[in-house]
């Protein structure tokens, strides 16, 4: 049985469960918590962590930075933005390749306007964290502005607020 099938599968059982391994293993890191909201919250720490790992490491600015947005758009305590973090950062390292464009177009599925625009700024405040946005994260931001069908006039605007972290804009690219 190939991955879409299993996926398809999953889904006709149950419209609410997460269709990813990705997004139900962070789901299950936050079980007292309503189910849809849960996975909301797992498919957007994923993301998080799909930018913060587009350079291949993840330095400890990001994690900072992945934890306080978790708490602030989750609305949890630390403790529990720790785990979800830690596990989306997990997830990102060993099934990224295969799962980001699943998990991004899951988040599109059960996302609104207003909290994808949301994703699209926390995801760049992570890639800002370490004072320095990549070319590859800005790539990697870019890629997920395409799959979530946000109108690129709004990557605009908030590529433009985040212009002073912007390597291409950096003389030295620091």
């Amino acid at each position: 049985m190939s991955l879409i099938d299993l996926i398809r599968k999953n889904r006709e059982k149950s419209p609410e469960a997460p269709s990813t391994d990705s997004v139900r293993k962070i789901t299950e890191a936050l079980e007292r918590m309503e189910p849809g909201r849960a996975r909301f919250l797992a498919a957007f720490a994923y993301l998080l962590g799909r930018v913060a790992r587009a350079d291949l490491r993840v330095g400890t600015e990001e994690t900072r930075a992945m934890e306080r947005i978790v708490i602030e758009h989750g609305g949890i305590p630390e403790d529990q933005a720790v785990i979800v973090v830690h596990m989306a950062k997990a997830q990102n390292t060993l099934f990224g390749s295969t799962e980001n464009y699943l998990v991004t177009r899951e988040f599109k599925e059960i996302a609104t306007g207003e909290q994808k625009i949301r994703l699209l700024d926390a995801l760049f405040a992570v890639a800002a964290s370490d004072e320095l946005i990549s070319t590859i994260e800005t790539n990697e931001i870019r890629q997920i502005v395409d799959e979530l069908k946000v109108d690129p006039v709004e990557y605009t605007k908030l590529r433009s607020a985040y212009k002073d972290s912007l390597a291409v804009f950096k003389r030295d690219g620091r």
